[in-house]
C-alpha cells in the first residue's frame, strides 16, 4: 500500500498494549462513577480505533466477547453492547483503508456516524428491552467520543512512532 503524503511509517502494534489498552476502556467503563447516558462508552472508542488500525488482531469476535463484559456488568439485556459493538468493529474494519488516508479529525468525522448507530442499537435493543427513553442527552456520548477520536489516535499510535534500533547497516 502506498503511504499517504508525509505520514511516517508506523511500526506494528504490540498485541499487549493492544490488549492492556482494551482492558483500560473496559475498566473505564466500568468505574463506578453512577454511569450517565451522555458519558462517553470508553470501550466503543478503543474498540474503533483498534478495529481501524489493527484489523486483523481486533475484530468482531473481540469486539462480541468485551460487549458481552459489558452487558454483564451493566447488568443490561444479555447481547445488547455485544451485538453494537460488533456491528461498531464491522464497520470500522469496512472502513479501514479509506481511513488510513485521513487526519485524525476527518477519521473522527467518519467515524462519527458509526459511533451514532452503534448507540442507536444500544438504545434501541435496550427500549425493547423495557427499558426507559433516557432523553436527548444519548446523543451527546457519541459526540463526545468523536471529539475524543484525535487524542486516543495520538496517544495510542504514539508507541508505534519510536524509532527502531538502528545500526550502521540499516540506516531507517
Amino acid at each position: 500500500m502506498i503511504m499517504p503524503p508525509g505520514q511516517p511509517l508506523l511500526l506494528p502494534a504490540k498485541p499487549f498494549f493492544i490488549a492492556a489498552s482494551l482492558v483500560a476502556g473496559l475498566a473505564l467503563n466500568m468505574l463506578p462513577l453512577g454511569r450517565e447516558v451522555w458519558m462517553p462508552d470508553f470501550l466503543m472508542l478503543l474498540l474503533a480505533f483498534w478495529c481501524v488500525h489493527q484489523p486483523q488482531r481486533v475484530g468482531m469476535g473481540v469486539a462480541f466477547v468485551l460487549g458481552l463484559c459489558m452487558d454483564v456488568h451493566a447488568t443490561s439485556l444479555l447481547g445488547q453492547h455485544a451485538l453494537a459493538y460488533a456491528v461498531l468493529a464491522y464497520g470500522a474494519a469496512a472502513l479501514q483503508r479509506r481511513l488510513a488516508w485521513f487526519s485524525a479529525w476527518a477519521q473522527a468525522l467518519h467515524v462519527l456516524p458509526l459511533l451514532l448507530l452503534a448507540h442507536a442499537i444500544e438504545l434501541a435493543l435496550g427500549l425493547a428491552g423495557g427499558g426507559a427513553f433516557p432523553g436527548v442527552a444519548v446523543v451527546v456520548a457519541p459526540l463526545l467520543e468523536t471529539l475524543l477520536w484525535p487524542l486516543a489516535s495520538w496517544v495510542l499510535l504514539a508507541p508505534q512512532r519510536r524509532p527502531p534500533e538502528s545500526d550502521e547497516n540499516r540506516p531507517l
